[in-house]
């Protein structure tokens, strides 16, 4: 899973802490989850600025629609991908969107 900036934007930060398992994230307001078909990847929509989500990003942000917890999220994740270590990288990835402001 990995994130790219538009130029002039600051990168995400190199890790954050893992999220509490019973949060239920939601895109924050000021962010719309778009797909790009030119690129052929998925993009958080922000003021002044887009972020293409690369690999599984986009399905795991589309996951987070505040009705899911992030025990949820991984638990299904798992079950689609069940070799993929998503059990670490899932509530990691969604810990930096959080810092980033992207999920509230």
């Amino acid at each position: 899973m990995t994130l790219t900036h538009t130029p002039g934007s600051h990168p995400p930060a190199a890790s954050a802490p893992a999220p509490d398992p019973a949060w239920r994230p939601a895109l924050a307001r000021h962010v719309l989850l778009r797909h790009d078909r030119v690129r052929g990847a998925d993009l958080l929509v922000l003021p002044e600025r887009v972020v293409v989500l690369h690999g599984p990003a986009g399905s795991i942000v589309r996951l987070c629609d505040g009705a899911r917890d992030v025990r949820g999220i991984v638990e299904e994740l798992a079950a689609r991908h069940p070799k993929a270590p998503v059990a670490v990288e899932v509530p990691l990835f969604l810990g930096r969107l959080r810092e980033e402001g992207w999920l509230r």
